[in-house]
């Protein structure tokens, strides 16, 4: 492996001094690291097997779009979370196990937001994190500044971004820095940048011409294009759609009126032929970082022309490039799929870019015939964490003392309907699992006297008159004793029941039309009662077989043996003990006097694991009397008090 990276680097080194970008083409893998904090990243949602499969169309290189200052404690250090470097760690290590170069992109970035002169303040501290931390790692990876500065001047970035290389400097000498201009990165503001004096630089622009083609029905812009569709490319008369009255008198409308000049391929042509001009004036290295064309209101075959037609180009021209972006709306797979690799993928497409398409598969839902994990220190894998917290009392990577791993979840304040959702892409055919017998199993605690929570599947609306039905099972404090301890619950998936839907803001009652062969997601759900002022944790939450040994179990499996203080104590004459097995035992609850007599056996059998209550009402006379549990090799006495 050392010879490995010291290959790479030399390769690296080689092509600083040759003026070439050592990488050729790849993919932004866009919606991952871009949330607001660490803690709302779902690590899952790509895996090895993602870098792996984008390797295998023919890519070297991942741009990583990062919201790194969200990462942060925030001012006035914008310390970044060590979660972030956990995640941002195994990404890179599966980049350079395979082999692709992988761009770490400052994507703090808003587009309703100009770009403040004050950010400097936060990319100088945040950048030399990052570098001091992956300084020692191979030349694969880049730091990209910041994605698409723009509403400041391009003298101040220019400035600002002179700063951040010097900070970097001071930190990692090896790494290669990709800087670009104001301006939304646009090739129109690279010749507005300085010719900055480090070699070890990679220039980069955005391409998203004729934008009313590439965003037509994108919501973000200003004004909002989402009523704009049907933009043929190239221009063509006959196809060109009405234009709607809503955009008129907006700089759209005379976008749309200039079409027949702008959407042509010699425009699009004298486009890049900008920042070519650069590239070669001044002899640096460049590459573009997005381009695409978002797909709900374009023509799919005019999205794969214009992909091709950019592909080629910019082949001719020596540029390299990183399309946006993998999955998402300017994706590389069909519209409104689950985005599969075997079976989703936008072959055009794929060959309109060069890529190796892969043979596609038709998908069809089959039974699981093995268990699944949906939490084992992150969400499993083809599921989607879509959670409804409102709080920001929830937090999927606790360390508060999990179970097993290195995380769990922690759940506080939530209100009445909220919930931790985990939804299955794809469909999940749970009906097998069923039948034989797997349980839902997962571990829970709490110290909040009352709490009660659903678990609940619910299945695929299929059309306008079916409705997504749900089967629950409510855990209350009289299944779980809530007493800080972690207890593990197992209820058999035959033992759920149907709820009803809730669908078109109406309520459902049940009719019988629960589908387990559809299951759309698994929720947990604050229910019946909110949780403000409560907490809850979960963990190792799986659908699993249920072992024989355990066969009549009760729905709670305990960690350890425990034998409660009676409640209420003192009493006159009721009391009621609990007690908590972990396997199967034989048990003896007895009462004694004070002259160690047995005056009551509660308890005298064998008992499979789980907890227990038993309710006594006392004949005898008052006084200080102990009751003692045996269970196995597991002895514990306790004294109580009854009144009389």
């Amino acid at each position: 492996m050392i010879k490995y990276l010291f290959l790479i680097q030399l390769i690296a080194i080689s092509f600083v001094y040759s003026g070439e970008v050592p990488f050729s083409r790849g993919v932004n893998l866009s919606m991952w690291f871009q949330e607001s904090s660490a803690k709302k990243i779902q690590f899952t949602k790509f895996t090895k097997t993602d870098f792996e499969n984008i390797k295998s169309l023919g890519c070297d290189i991942i741009r990583l779009p990062i919201n790194m200052h969200g990462m942060t404690s925030g001012s006035p250090n914008y310390t970044i979370d060590p979660l972030l470097f956990d995640f941002l760690d195994r990404a890179v290590d599966w980049a350079e196990e395979l082999g692709l170069h992988i761009i770490l992109d400052n994507h703090s970035f808003d587009p309703a937001v100009s770009t403040a002169p004050s950010v400097v303040y936060i990319l100088v501290p945040v950048w030399k994190q990052i570098a001091e931390h992956m300084k020692n790692r191979s030349a694969l990876i880049y730091y990209e500044v910041l994605n698409e500065p723009h509403g400041i001047a391009d003298i101040t970035w220019n400035a600002i971004q002179q700063i951040v290389i010097d900070s970097i400097r001071s930190v990692d000498k090896f790494h290669t820095i990709i800087v670009g201009p104001a301006g939304w990165n646009s090739y129109g503001n690279l010749s507005l940048m300085p010719e900055y004096a480090d070699t070890n630089l990679i220039y980069t622009f955005h391409f998203y011409d004729p934008f009313i083609f590439t965003h037509q029905g994108a919501s973000w812009s200003d004004p909002s294009m989402v009523p704009l569709a049907g933009v043929p490319f190239p221009y063509d008369a006959a196809r060109m759609p009405v234009f709607p009255s809503s955009l008129t008198g907006t700089w759209i409308q005379n976008e749309f009126n200039n079409y027949a000049v702008n959407g042509t391929f010699n425009k699009v042509k004298s486009l890049v032929d900008i920042a070519v001009n650069f590239k070669n004036s001044r002899n640096v290295r460049l590459f573009c970082g997005e381009f695409g064309v978002f797909i709900p209101n374009s023509n799919n075959q005019d999205r794969v022309l214009w992909y091709e037609f950019m592909r080629t180009y910019f082949k001719e021209k020596e540029i390299a490039w990183t399309s946006w972006d993998y999955q998402g709306g300017f994706g590389l797979f069909k519209a409104n799929t689950d985005e599969l690799f075997d079976y989703n993928l936008n072959i055009p497409l794929i060959n309109a870019l060069g890529f190796n398409a892969p043979p596609q598969k038709e998908f069809t839902i089959a039974p699981d015939s093995v268990g699944l994990y949906l939490y084992k220190d992150y969400v499993g894998t083809r599921i989607i964490e879509s959670s409804y917290s409102s709080d920001n009392g929830l937090d999927f990577y606790s360390v508060d003392s999990p179970v097993e791993g290195k995380y769990c979840i922690r759940w506080s304040n939530a209100l009445q309907y909220e919930q931790i959702g985990f939804d299955f892409k794809p469909t999940k055919d749970l009906s097998v699992l069923k039948n034989n017998g797997y349980v839902l199993d997962f571990w829970v605690r709490s110290s909040s006297p009352g709490l009660q929570f659903d678990v609940r599947f619910v299945d695929t609306k299929t059309d306008s008159i079916d409705h997504p039905w749900r089967m629950r099972k409510t855990i209350k404090s009289s299944d779980v004793f809530w007493d800080g301890g972690w207890h593990q619950v197992r209820i058999p998936l035959i033992n759920f029941v149907e709820h009803g839907s809730w669908d078109n803001n109406s309520w459902y009652t049940p009719v019988g039309a629960f589908d387990w062969k559809a299951i759309d997601r698994f929720d947990v759900v604050a229910e019946d009662t909110g949780g403000v002022g409560k907490e809850l944790w979960l963990d190792n939450i799986q659908i699993t077989t249920l072992s024989p040994a355990f066969a009549n179990a009760s729905l709670v499996v305990p960690k350890e043996f425990k034998l409660f203080q009676n409640y209420p104590n003192p009493f006159n004459p009721i009391t009621t003990f609990q007690y908590q097995l972990p396997r199967n035992s034989y048990v003896k609850l007895q009462i004694y006097n004070v002259l160690g007599q047995i005056v009551e056996t509660l308890v005298d059998e064998q008992k499979d694991a789980g907890t227990y209550q038993v309710r006594w009402t006392a004949t005898i006379s008052g006084g200080v009397y102990f009751y003692r549990l045996q269970a196995g090799d597991f002895v514990r006495t306790n004294k109580l008090l009854l009144l009389k």
